[in-house]
Formats: C-alpha cells, sequence, structure tokens
C-alpha cells in the first residue's frame, strides 16, 4: 500500500477504461491438478547463461563465465553527457551495450514488464530499453523502462523510471510496457532488449549484470476468476515486519508507513533466504529507529520519478544486489501455480488491490498493496505476512482463500465509488538463491522463470 499507488491506479484505470468490457473465451486460471490445464497467458524470457549473453549482439561488453555468468563493460564504444534530472547534475559517462536476439513471444502480449540483477559500483549505473514488434508487423520506438544504480552517492545518478512515453499505440507506465487500446485487438508480438552500461570516464570500473528479461502477458478482463482446489498444507518461517511502525520515518523515501509494504515485504524475502546488510551497511539509520534493514530498503528501492518504493523491478533488483540472489517480476496464473512455490520452499510477494469488506481480517482496502504469501493452512487458506499490521507480531494473518484468490488473479474490480478500476492479475515478486535445490529448480522452470 503506497501513497504513489494513486499514479499508478490512475494509469491502470484508464487501461481498463481503454479495454471497455471486452473479454476472452480464454479460461483464466490453471486448473487443478488432473484436469485440463489453462491455456498460455504469461510467457517468461530471462537471459542469464553464459551462452545467453553470447546469443546478443555486444558493443563493447564481454560475457564472463564462471560460478554466475554475467555481461561487463569491456571497452567503451563511446561517451555521452547526461543531466541527471533529479540532481540537475551533467556528467560525462563512458558506456558499452549489449542487444538481445529478439523473442518472439508464446503470448502476443498487452503488458511487458522487465527484470534486471546487476551491481553497478560507485559511479557506474545501467539502462534498459525494450523495443517490440506489434502483431500488425509495425515497430515500437525503443522505449526506457529504468535507469538504475545500486547505490545513491554522489559518484551515483538517481534510480528513476521515465514518463511521458507512448507512439499512441503503447506507452510505459512507470515500470510496465501497455498497448494502449487492447480492446482494439493490437498485441506485442516479439521484442529485444537493449542493456546500455555506463562508468565514469577512465574509471575502469563497470557495472555486472548477471540476469535480464521480461514477462509478457495477455490476462483476459475478469472480475471474478474460478475457484480451485486446495493443495496440501505449508508454511515456510519468513521474518515478519509491519511497514506501520515506520510511519514518518525518511520523508525523501516516502514518508513510510503506508508507502513501504513493497520494501519491507522484500526484506522480509530477502531475510528469509539469510541476507541482509551489514552493521556498516545500517550506519546512516537514525539508531532510535526499529528494524533499520527496512528503511534500508526503502531507501534502495526508491523511484525519483515515482516518487515511492513500489516500482516492482527496482525492489526485484534490490533483491538481487544481496550475494547470489536472483529475482523476477512476473505474473502466475493461479493460486496453485502459486502454492507450488510455496510447496518447493519459496515465498511468493504478491500485489492486490481491494474493499476493505472483500477481505476479510484485513481490516483495510487499497488502491495497491504488496505483502508476502508464506503458507496455506490444511484448508487451503492464505497464510500471508502482511506488513499493512500494527506492529511485527500482528504481521502474520490467515486470509480465505476464495477472497484472497479473486482479488488478487482479477484484471477488474469496483472501488468505493461504483467505479470499474484495474486489479493486477496476479502480479509477484519471486526471490531465489543462485543455488536451488532440485524441488526449486523443477518449480521455477515449470513457469520459465530458469
Amino acid at each position: 500500500m503506497t501513497s504513489s499507488t494513486p499514479r499508478r491506479t490512475v494509469l491502470a484505470a484508464a487501461l481498463a477504461a481503454a479495454a471497455g468490457t471486452a473479454s476472452s473465451a480464454v479460461p483464466a486460471v490453471a486448473a487443478p491438478a488432473g484436469r485440463t490445464p489453462a491455456p498460455v497467458l504469461v510467457d517468461n524470457r530471462f537471459w542469464s547463461s553464459y551462452a545467453d549473453w553470447r546469443s546478443g549482439t555486444g558493443a563493447g561488453t564481454k560475457a564472463v563465465p564462471g560460478h554466475r555468468p554475467g555481461l561487463v563493460l569491456a571497452r567503451p564504444e563511446g561517451r555521452t553527457d547526461h543531466t541527471d534530472p533529479h540532481t540537475g547534475r551533467t556528467s560525462s559517462w563512458e558506456y558499452a551495450s549489449w542487444t538481445s536476439p529478439v523473442h518472439t513471444s508464446t503470448v502476443p502480449a498487452t503488458e511487458v514488464i522487465a527484470s534486471w540483477n546487476a551491481r553497478t559500483p560507485p559511479g557506474t549505473w545501467i539502462q534498459v530499453e525494450l523495443s517490440g514488434t506489434y502483431s500488425d508487423s509495425t515497430a515500437t520506438p525503443w522505449y526506457v523502462l529504468g535507469r538504475w544504480a545500486s547505490g545513491d552517492g554522489e559518484e551515483d545518478i538517481r534510480r528513476t523510471s521515465v514518463d511521458d512515453q507512448t507512439d499512441g499505440r503503447s506507452s510505459v507506465w512507470t515500470d510496465t510496457f501497455a498497448i494502449d487500446d487492447p480492446a482494439g485487438g493490437l498485441r506485442l508480438r516479439a521484442y529485444r532488449l537493449r542493456l546500455t552500461l555506463y562508468r565514469a570516464p577512465g574509471s575502469g570500473l563497470t557495472p555486472t549484470v548477471w540476469r535480464i528479461g521480461a514477462m509478457a502477458s495477455d490476462v483476459p478482463d475478469r472480475f471474478t476468476v474460478p475457484a480451485s482446489a486446495p493443495g496440501p498444507a505449508r508454511e515456510l518461517a519468513v521474518p515478519r515486519y509491519s511497514q506501520n511502525t515506520h510511519v514518518g520515518q525518511y520523508p525523501e523515501y516516502d514518508n513510510g508507513g503506508e508507502a513501504w509494504c513493497s520494501p519491507t515485504s522484500s526484506q522480509m524475502v530477502v531475510e528469509y533466504w539469510g541476507r541482509r546488510p551489514s552493521a556498516e551497511d545500517l550506519a546512516w539509520v537514525d539508531p532510535a529507529f526499529a528494524d533499520p534493514q527496512v528503511c534500508h530498503a526503502a531507501r534502495f528501492t526508491y523511484d525519483n520519478q515515482y516518487e515511492g518504493c513500489g516500482n516492482w523491478p527496482f525492489n526485484a533488483a534490490y533483491a538481487a544486489t544481496y550475494p547470489d540472489m536472483n529475482a523476477v517480476v512476473t505474473r502466475l496464473r493461479s493460486l496453485t501455480e502459486l502454492e507450488g512455490l510455496v510447496r518447493a520452499g519459496i515465498p511468493v510477494i504478491t500485489s492486490q488491490s481491494f474493499l476493505k469488506e472483500e477481505l476479510t481480517g484485513a481490516g483495510y482496502g487499497t488502491a495497491g498493496h504488496l505483502m508476502t504469501v508464506v503458507g496455506f493452512t490444511s484448508d487451503g487458506d492464505v497464510v500471508a505476512n502482511d506488513p499493512a499490521s500494527p506492529d511485527n507480531e500482528a504481521v502474520r494473518r490467515v486470509y480465505r482463500r476464495r477472497e484472497w484468490e479473486n482479488i488478487w488473479l482479477r484484471t477488474k474490480r469496483y472501488d468505493a465509488n461504483g467505479k470499474v478500476r484495474s486489479g493486477t492479475g496476479g502480479i509477484c515478486y519471486v526471490y531465489w538463491p543462485t543455488d536451488p535445490t532440485p524441488a526449486r529448480r523443477r518449480a521455477l522452470r515449470s513457469l520459465g522463470l530458469l
């Protein structure tokens, strides 16, 4: 739940209005085990192996083999001046680039969201762009999906999305490429991603990018989704943090409290995997504040254009700054798929919006909120670490399966005034270590994440 959410919500509502009441005959979600599987609604494609990096087109970049293959700046292909809109500083940068092969999506898409995992030493940064081909064989422009640095020191740019990008047929809304009028039938058929790696001239430093890719989807308009059959019970021991214990903290990072659901959820899962910031990393936080690592996560997920911590790819990128961590933004088709991840020991951070009366026991309504699914009861109800709780002890919640399933997977909903608004349609963050167990590897591979 973020104070920046209304901007995302307004944009999403515009897309929903453009779509009208069009519906699809395609079933919405995967059927329970033993029944006919649902059609493909989501396509994941990520580049992360040495062969992947070598398959793209580099201009001054180099693929580096090893335990965690990556892409680095080997020699500058040019120099450019860039004025940071958030600091007003103009600096010169050397750069090199890498362009992925064209990926033809298995899903002609209405939306695409990119993710990347990288490290940027001080004085370096990366830019991620997308260019695609529409279903009528015309091309999009190159869209900027993020300008990102893991740090925010004096020598760094300010982490940012880029507003006001459109060709009249598609647009970028903070972190999401979207077809402007999906009801008209236009789709994105294929795309390329372009990485540009920047460094201060003569520094010899380089960003290292370990993973880049995107989730493309075409989820049909729906106010409700079919009910799924519960699977086995399991609950993961994920740390519990409340966003509301941080109300009013660090206004420069959107003021804590309801604005920090995304970084609070990210920090819970980072720590589940045994990673956390060092004492040195946290030295900047006021020692009077509890759970300083949540403040740290807010600072290093903050999007200076969005003016909030709710940029989805920036949260994934933050999680992947910890040693040997992978992180992506994707969509799941069903609660059954989410159960498969939890059963394999992988908690999932989900995005949803709902009225107070739509989720029994929540005690609030929201235009957009992140929580972490950590388990399922023997009845199939959802066990969530919900950061919108008064304190850490109250974070564990059990939500009714049917209610929770619907508010997470729907793409349309009614607000308190009876107006049609957009739902997130199964958006989630998935974080996992680079050496997953065989069971986790199978679960991730089944979703196209490995």
